[in-house]
């Protein structure tokens, strides 16, 4: 993964504050989820960094956990020396954007909106994307939208967007259960991809659980690949 698909990954889906423990830079999540409550390497780093990035963890009162890259099996085999274990397998998928924009999207089935909607608030809710989650959306600077999806007159789905650089990050994809497996989080991502691109993007991202082979399954079909992979090490509770 290329170094600004990796800042604008960050960038659209960030933590309340950021600290540095040697060569990590670890994220305050505020009860918002693994990706943003872990600490990730990025510089030279030496095993007594991890007992820091411990230290900071717990004075804000959140378990301590890791975001390992695929390509950095140094940091997980450092890891696992001390204690931790490898979870939540994700891959990282990209497109160009014009990949998902040649199609046109049925008529009311998606529409871009910011702020979201008290529905996409539920939606999301229901999907497990709680009140804390949805601050790091609010939390996010740059061109974003909330995406809507409607199936049968019914608000059926909400997704988040937002833009760093050139790239898109499409985030909290969400379809209310008796609504799936109908297409719906494709023509989400292409609603996002079409905002996008009226505002100069030209590249598609997003982060899948490889355990969630229904949704990787849709991803592949609009043409992203994968790019990257990382796993969450945490210690056993």
């Amino acid at each position: 993964m290329d170094a600004a698909l990796a800042q604008a990954f960050e960038n659209t889906w960030p933590a309340a504050e950021y600290a540095t423990a040697g060569g990590f830079r670890v994220g305050r999540g505020l009860g918002a989820g693994g990706r943003v409550s872990s600490a990730r390497a990025v510089g030279a780093w030496t095993a007594d960094d991890i007992p820091a990035v411990e230290t900071i963890h717990r004075a804000w009162d959140q378990p301590p956990m890791f975001r390992v890259l695929d390509s950095d099996p140094d940091l997980a085999d450092a890891l696992l020396a001390a204690g931790y274990r490898r979870e939540t397998p994700t891959a990282i998928l990209a497109a160009p954007i014009a990949e998902l924009t040649g199609q046109p999207i049925p008529p009311v089935t998606t529409f871009a909106i910011w702020p979201p909607l008290a529905i996409q608030r539920d939606i999301w809710v229901a999907g497990n994307i709680t009140p804390a989650r949805q601050a790091v959306m609010d939390r996010a600077r740059g061109p974003k939208t909330a995406i809507l999806g409607r199936i049968d007159d019914r608000a059926a789905g909400a997704a988040f967007a937002a833009i760093s650089g050139d790239a898109v990050m499409v985030h909290a994809v969400e379809v209310l259960p008796p609504f799936r497996r109908r297409g719906l989080a494709g023509w989400m991502a292409r609603q996002a991809a079409l905002w996008a691109a009226e505002q100069g993007a030209t590249r598609i991202g997003l982060a899948v659980s490889r355990a969630n082979t229904g949704a990787r399954a849709t991803w592949d079909r609009l043409g992203l690949s994968e790019i990257a992979g990382y796993g969450y090490y945490a210690k056993p509770s």
